[in-house]
């Protein structure tokens, strides 16, 4: 595996790889990765000749009260779970590299980021919609891996590819999860022992719920209380948010059909959760 840390090296070996005609797997993460992140990198060594992964904090996409520099980072152990799965680029650039001047041009995401995690982040998947689209550049990928916990910015991407159309595919890969169901995060380490007894109540929670529509139920209201319910009965959580939506549209829904979405966000002492059930119809 290589190590790239600057654009110019990048493009030159992205040259040569698609000159031999291989294809290429590209997994874009902030690094810290964990073993949602090893379920994208597989995934992509399975379906392509070679595998770019991108590790890279991008500002853009804090806000002013989120902390860029206290974002967690280990790059000696991103190596290494690199090299674990058979990555042959590991793109590490500095953000003087990726954004060397003031950019000139900046992207407004207009569909899909006024609900969810997005309502309380203004501004956060225009960040992301910028860096994601300088990578695609540089890769030119013939597959890009979104893990589905990341459920909203999975289908602002996707839009973002649909729009331009991006010669690329994008590739949903499941929510790893723990036996006992709960979606595998590294906030998960900053529950309390009673937290984390509880806390796969919410999977089980979207669980009963998408049973319930799979049943007859069709009314969100009715089956965003019987969530809401059980996550006040069984946790110490605070509800964020219980949403369900048109999928990958992200727009709220008078009768549920088609393609959806639930999902919710749950505040525990020191750690915010996410997870997500998106059924789509075959």
């Amino acid at each position: 595996m290589r190590v790239i840390s600057t654009i110019a090296e990048l493009k030159a070996v992205i040259k040569a790889e698609k000159s031999q005609q291989k294809t290429i797997g590209f997994v874009p993460t902030m690094g810290y990765l964990h073993e949602g992140h090893r379920a994208l990198l597989k995934k992509a060594r399975q379906e392509n000749q070679f595998v770019v992964l991108s590790v890279f904090v991008n500002p853009l996409q804090f806000g002013p009260n989120e902390d860029l520099e206290t974002y967690p980072r280990d790059f000696e152990q991103d190596q290494k779970t690199a090299e674990e799965e058979n990555v042959d680029i590991m793109f590490h650039p500095s953000v003087a590299e990726m954004y060397p001047n003031e950019l000139s041009v900046s992207m407004k995401v207009r569909k899909r980021t006024d609900v969810l995690c997005g309502e309380s982040r203004p501004g956060h998947f225009d960040g992301v919609a910028a860096v994601v689209t300088k990578l695609f550049h540089l890769v030119q990928p013939d597959r890009a891996y979104f893990g589905k916990k990341d459920a909203q910015q999975l289908a602002v991407i996707q839009g973002l590819v649909d729009d331009f159309n991006f010669p690329l595919e994008i590739v949903p890969v499941e929510t790893v999860r723990e036996s006992d169901g709960l979606a595998k995060s590294s906030r998960n380490v900053y529950l309390t022992e009673k937290e984390r007894a509880e806390a796969p109540v919410l999977y089980s929670s979207l669980r009963m719920a998408a049973d319930r529509i799979k049943a007859g139920e069709v009314n969100p209201e009715r089956i965003v209380h019987s969530i809401m319910d059980r996550i006040q009965t069984e946790t110490s959580g605070q509800i964020d948010y219980i949403s369900i939506l048109t999928y990958p549209g992200l727009e709220k829904m008078e009768v549920i059909k088609g393609n959806y979405i639930i999902a919710l966000a749950v505040k525990f002492s020191k750690a915010r959760l996410i997870d997500n059930i998106i059924l789509i119809e075959e």
